[in-house]
């Protein structure tokens, strides 16, 4: 008998980062979820443990181990256009669905739905992101098809199975189908964030729909059963509705030339597609179609600072998770000081971007008030910049708090890392969304308005928020300077931040992300983690991260 070379397992070696409830464990999760008003936290303590076991990693992974493969055409040569996914790809879409991830706030009548949709949200994007994409357009897409319903009957066979608790992935007309899902397809090879600059041009029927003609450089997710795109007509870019099977039972003459080979979201697929007079029903006027698309694009973009403030909670539990259970030099990691300052200034960065996104998903409630709704046009735009900015950066200390394990495909910081910066491209990357930023307080100075009397409501509380305060007052009055927009959107989302943690957190965390991130001899601008000042109780902020 050969005897082997360990008979042991190594010491030293980490528990498996499974077998937990990814709610109970998040405290700044919950506390934000009351705060907010969202009421469904029993569904969310049953998400959380669904998404935190072994079987939903091992999805995870396998899902973007087997991203989905393009197949052209069928054996006969016939073209066929078809996305084929993993398996582990729809189970994690059934499991998604189910929890109503796509169209909660939507059938739900309680007032915070947005709110406890944001939390299953938050809670999904720490395990798998890829299925996110078009769970979030079919999201979004909704109040779209709602408000021009009345007009274009034929919506009416579309909304009823956008907003069911179920996935169907069948190749088949809508009228045969269960649930469908909406996918996007707006940007062009010549023009990128340029929209307007598109070139595929929409025909008019006498049946009624339009044609299109044309192509889209990212086309996401072609597997939906329909999506929104922008195409020109006479009086202008207008906005469409196009269906990827026909009436008939034939495919919709959309030609899929190639599935993008992304850095991250490899479980997603986005492509490259031409249209052939393909048809299509128009939406909202002609000539107005970025004004007809902006209500979906507001909801993509919350869904970017969700996400991505997701991403930022998965990658630090999993670095807390490790430094409890490795011992480097003699010491556990978690009790070494350098390691603790490190892992607390990511915990703050974390427990702001959580306290933000839902904070942000609160505005968006249809009952909301208007001031509300002025802070949401301001603060979406700021806060997809600030916190989509920060993820990447928590992702890769995350990394380094494993060192070279950290590194390598078997942990799921490499895939979070990639993924990171996604959500900072999509919707419009960070120029774009900060001249958006600028644009708001320009035009719309109820936002500005908005912003402040939140602001106001910590007056006093911090002396470092208060200065910050007047500081970003004065960069208000000068919202025509673009090449400042960056530092104004900056400005805006860590001034909202601080004033949510010094109004509802532990003053050890509100007096610590203030110091760090407000304090004029800071030199937090563009700082690395790890350099918080000197008095913050580093233990405290990390025992709560780690839900102790």
């Amino acid at each position: 008998m050969i005897t082997p070379l360990i008979a042991t397992p190594f010491p030293n070696q980490p528990p498996p980062y499974e077998g937990r409830n990814l709610y109970l464990t998040d405290v700044a999760l919950q506390e934000a979820v009351a705060r907010e008003g969202g009421l469904a936290t029993t569904e969310l303590e049953h998400w959380g443990e669904t998404l935190g076991s072994a079987e939903t990693f091992a999805l995870a992974d396998a899902a973007n181990r087997n991203p989905p493969q393009l197949r052209t055409h069928d054996s006969r040569g016939e073209r066929i256009d078809a996305v084929e996914f993993h398996l582990a790809w729809h189970t994690l879409m059934h499991l998604a669905t189910a929890a109503g991830e796509h169209c909660a706030p939507w059938v739900d009548t309680a007032t915070s739905a947005h709110v406890a949709r944001a939390a299953m949200y938050f809670l999904h994007a720490q395990v798998e992101n890829g299925t996110q994409c078009p769970l979030t357009m079919t999201y979004a897409c909704v109040p779209v098809l709602r408000q021009h319903a009345a007009s274009n009957a034929a919506l009416g066979d579309w909304l009823p199975r956008l907003v069911v608790r179920d996935y169907d992935p069948r190749p088949l007309p809508i009228a045969s189908k269960r649930a469908v899902l909406i996918g996007m397809g707006m940007t062009e090879r010549q023009g990128g964030s340029d929209v307007r600059a598109n070139l595929t041009r929409a025909q008019p029927h006498s049946d009624g729909t339009w044609r299109l003609r044309g192509h889209k450089w990212f086309f996401s997710a072609p597997q939906c059963d329909g999506h929104l795109v922008l195409a020109q007509a006479s009086e202008g870019l207008s906005c469409f509705l196009l269906p990827r099977f026909l009436a008939d039972g034939t495919r919709n003459a959309v030609q899929i030339n190639r599935l993008k080979d992304k850095l991250g979201n490899r479980s997603n697929a986005s492509s490259e597609v031409e249209f052939h007079d393909a048809v299509a029903w128009p939406l909202g006027e002609p000539g107005r179609g970025i004004a007809t698309i902006l209500e979906m694009v507001q909801h993509t973009r919350l869904d970017c600072v969700i996400g991505s403030a997701g991403m930022m909670r998965g990658a630090l539990a999993y670095a807390l998770h490790y430094a409890a259970h490795r011992i480097a030099f003699g010491r556990m990691l978690s009790e070494q000081p350098l390691m603790m300052a490190v892992l607390a200034d990511i915990a703050l960065e974390v427990e702001g971007a959580t306290a933000l996104a839902l904070r942000l998903a609160r505005a968006f409630d249809p009952t909301s008030n208007g001031r509300d709704r002025a802070l949401a046009r301001i603060m979406t735009p700021a806060a997809k910049y600030w916190i989509c900015k920060r993820a990447p950066m928590v992702a890769l200390e995350a990394m380094e708090v494993l060192g070279g394990n950290g590194y390598v495909e078997e942990t799921p910081l490499a895939r979070i890392y990639r993924e990171a910066p996604v959500n900072s491209i999509w919707e419009g990357s960070g120029n774009v969304i900060c001249l958006d930023v600028m644009r708001a307080a320009r035009r719309e100075p109820a936002t500005i308005d908005a912003l402040f009397a939140e602001l106001d409501q910590t007056r006093g509380g911090n002396r470092d928020l208060d200065a910050h305060a007047a500081l970003l007052r004065d960069l208000s009055t000068a919202a025509d300077d673009q090449a400042s927009a960056r530092r104004f959107a900056q400005a805006i989302a860590v001034a909202f931040t601080a004033s949510l943690l010094v109004r509802h957190a532990p003053a050890f965390v509100a007096d610590a992300f203030c110091a760090s991130r407000l304090r004029a001899d800071a030199a937090f601008s563009g700082a690395a983690f790890g350099t918080l000042p000197k008095d913050m109780d580093t233990a405290a902020l990390i025992r709560r991260a780690s839900g102790a």
